[in-house]
C-alpha cells in the first residue's frame, strides 16, 4: 500500500489500542521509515476521534522540537483520509520492557547505561520546554545496534501546546510510573519526569515498577501511603533510585546529579560532585515546568482527578510520610484511591484515564466516565445505568480495558501436526499447556486463569485448569452464581449441554455500558480444562474461524 504517493507500507511492526506502526519505504529518498497510523477505537464519538487526531499532532510537534541522538526523529506528517500519520526514523529495536521480559532483570551497570541515554534525551526535551509525561519501559527502545532511544511523545506538553491530550477530569499516564504529585494534583514538572525515570530503572533491575500492584486503584493506594518497594538487586544503582524516587519533588535529584550517580553506577568510577548539584526543582527548564499548575494553563495541565461529592461521608486516614509535604501528597493520593473504591462500589463513574499495561479491575465496569466506554476498552460503547451497584463481569478475562504483555513465541511439541497459520505463534504457558494464537495478541492472568486478547478487536480467550466436578454441573453452577449476582442482565442462553464427555455453555448478555457480549465456555472431556471465548455480539460470526483455530491447537499439559 502506498500512501500520499511516497510511503510504501511493508510490514506491521507494532499494534496497540489506538493504532498501528508500520515499517515502510520512502520511495522519494529510498530509505526505511516507521509510519504511525492512528486508528481510533470504533466506540469513540466523533469529537473524541478529533481529540485522538489532535493528540497525534501534539506528539509530532513535541518531537519536531527535539534534535537529539537518543530521541526518535520525526521526518514528516501526512494526511490520509483526514487523519494524520506520523513518519519517523525506523529503529530496529526492542522496548526495554521486551528486554526485561525476555532476559529477566538487568545488571545494574547495564541499566545505568540505559538510564544515562534516557536522561540525556529527557534533558534535551526539558531544555526545549518539553515534558514527556509517559516515561516507562515500553517507551524506551533498545536498538539492535546498541543505541538507546526515548519514543512516544503522545502525552508530551510544552509551551505553546494546544492541550489536546487533557481535559477537566483526567490524569493521563501509566499509574505504576506516575509521580505521586501527578497522581494527587495532576501537575506535570521536570521533577515528575525524573521520578518516572527512577521508576523505569527500578523496573529494569527488579522486573517490575516500585509500585506494581494488581489494579490501578491498588497502585494509587500504595503510592499514597507507602515508600517504594525495595530494590535488593539495584547494587550501585541504589543511590540513583533513592534520589529519583523521593516523594517530595523538591528533594529529588536534578539532571546533573542524576548523571553523575548514573555514570558511577555504569562505570564504577566516581566523579566529584559539581557545584551545580542540587534538587531537580532548580534544574534546567525547571522554573517553567515546576511553576506549571492547572490554574496557570488549563490547556497544558493534568487536572486533578475528580472526587465524589464533598458531602459524602468518606474518612481517609493513611499513614503519613515523615515530612509535611510528603504527608500532604500522600493524603491527596489516598483520597483519590478511596474515591475510586467508592465509585466502584456505588456505580459512580470516575475519570482516571490511564495508559499502558495495568491489569483491569474486574469490578471496574463503573470505572469509565458515564458517557464513554472503558479506556481502550474492548466492550463499549454505551451509558452505564445510574443509581445501582454494578456486579463484576460473569467470566474471567472480561475486563474494561485491554491489558497484558505480548505473547511470546514458543516451539511446538515434537511431532505436532497442527500448523499455525501465517501470523500465528505457539504459546507455551507456565501452567503447562500450549496453544496457538495470533502474534499480535497480549496475555495476562486473572487469578488462576490465563487470558489472551486481541488489542484490535477485543476478542478474548481464557484458559483454566480442570477439576473432578461434573462438567455440566460446573457450568450450571457458574451460570446460577452469575445470575444471582446480577452479572448477566438481559441473559440469553443459546446452549448449555453435555457432549463427548465434556460440556459447552454459550450465551449473550448486556453490559452496564449497553453493549452486548457473546461468550462460550467449553470443557473438554479428556482433561477437564475450560476454554472460554468472549467477543462483541456483532463480532461473533467473524471471530468463529479464530475460535476454531484456538480450540484445535490447544494442548493440555503432558
Amino acid at each position: 500500500m502506498l500512501i500520499t504517493g511516497r510511503y510504501r507500507l511493508l510490514d506491521l511492526v507494532g499494534r496497540g489500542g489506538m493504532g498501528r506502526v508500520w515499517r515502510a519505504r520512502d520511495e522519494m529518498l529510498h530509505r526505511e521509515v516507521a509510519v504511525k497510523e492512528i486508528v481510533p477505537p470504533s466506540w469513540l464519538a466523533e469529537h473524541e476521534r478529533a481529540e485522538v487526531r489532535a493528540r497525534t499532532m501534539r506528539e509530532a510537534r513535541a518531537a519536531a522540537r527535539l534534535n537529539h541522538p537518543a530521541v526518535v526523529r520525526l521526518y514528516d506528517v501526512v494526511a490520509v483520509e483526514g487523519s494524520p500519520w506520523i513518519v519517523m526514523e525506523y529503529v530496529p529495536s526492542r522496548t526495554l520492557q521486551d528486554v526485561v521480559d525476555a532476559e529477566g532483570p538487568l545488571e545494574p551497570a547495564r541499566a545505568a547505561r540505559i538510564g544515562l541515554a534516557v536522561l540525556d534525551a529527557l534533558q534535551a526535551a526539558h531544555t526545549a520546554g518539553v515534558l514527556h509525561r509517559d516515561i516507562k519501559p515500553q517507551n524506551v527502545l533498545v536498538a539492535h545496534d546498541g543505541r538507546v532511544m526515548l519514543t512516544d511523545f503522545g502525552l508530551a506538553t510544552f509551551d505553546g501546546g494546544d492541550g489536546a491530550t487533557t481535559r477537566p477530569g483526567m490524569v493521563l499516564g501509566s499509574p505504576q510510573y506516575v509521580a505521586p504529585e501527578r497522581a494527587a494534583e495532576g501537575v506535570s514538572t521536570v521533577a515528575a519526569d525524573l521520578w518516572s525515570l527512577g521508576a523505569t530503572l527500578h523496573a529494569a533491575v527488579e522486573g517490575q515498577s516500585p509500585y506494581a500492584r494488581s489494579t490501578a486503584m491498588a497502585t494509587l493506594s500504595a503510592l499514597a501511603a507507602n515508600p517504594p518497594d525495595p530494590a535488593p538487586h539495584a547494587g550501585a544503582l541504589a543511590p540513583v533510585l533513592d534520589g529519583l524516587l523521593r516523594r517530595d519533588p523538591r528533594d529529588r535529584l536534578d539532571h546533573d546529579t542524576a548523571r553523575r550517580l548514573l555514570t558511577t553506577a555504569a562505570t564504577g568510577h566516581t566523579d566529584p560532585p559539581s557545584a551545580t548539584d542540587q534538587p531537580s526543582a532548580d534544574g534546567p527548564a525547571s522554573k517553567r515546568a515546576d511553576q506549571t499548575s492547572p490554574a496557570d494553563d488549563p490547556d497544558d495541565s493534568d487536572p486533578t482527578i475528580p472526587l465524589p461529592n464533598p458531602g459524602a461521608a468518606v474518612s481517609v486516614s493513611p499513614t503519613p510520610a515523615p515530612d509535611p509535604a510528603a504527608g500532604r501528597t500522600a493524603r491527596r493520593v489516598a483520597v483519590v484511591a478511596v474515591a475510586l473504591l467508592v465509585a466502584v462500589v456505588a456505580g459512580v463513574g470516575t475519570a482516571l484515564v490511564v495508559t499502558g499495561d495495568e491489569p483491569g479491575d474486574t469490578t471496574g465496569w463503573s470505572s469509565p466516565q458515564p458517557n464513554r466506554p472503558p479506556n481502550d476498552g474492548p466492550f463499549g460503547p454505551g451509558r452505564p445505568p445510574a443509581g445501582r451497584n454494578l456486579p463484576p463481569p460473569p467470566f474471567a478475562c472480561v475486563r474494561p480495558e485491554i491489558v497484558g504483555t505480548p505473547v511470546r513465541a514458543g516451539a511446538a511439541h515434537s511431532g505436532e501436526e497442527f500448523r499455525p497459520p501465517p501470523g500465528w505463534v505457539w504459546h507455551a504457558d507456565t501452567a503447562g499447556f500450549r496453544v496457538s494464537v495470533p502474534a499480535t495478541w497480549v496475555t495476562s492472568r486473572d487469578d488462576s486463569v490465563t487470558c489472551f486478547q486481541d488489542p484490535a478487536t477485543g476478542r478474548a480467550l481464557s484458559i483454566a485448569g480442570g477439576d473432578a466436578v461434573d462438567p455440566l454441573q460446573r457450568l450450571r453452577t457458574t451460570r446460577d452464581a452469575a445470575a444471582k449476582a446480577g452479572a448477566l442482565p438481559g441473559y440469553n442462553e443459546i446452549r448449555l449441554a453435555a457432549g463427548d464427555g465434556g460440556a459447552e455453555w454459550e450465551c449473550r448478555w448486556q453490559t452496564p455500558h449497553g453493549s452486548w457480549l457473546h461468550a462460550r465456555q467449553q470443557i473438554f472431556h479428556a482433561n477437564r480444562w475450560t476454554l472460554g471465548w468472549i467477543t462483541r455480539d456483532e463480532d461473533w460470526a467473524m471471530a468463529a474461524a479464530d475460535w476454531e483455530l484456538v480450540r484445535d491447537s490447544f494442548r493440555p499439559p503432558r
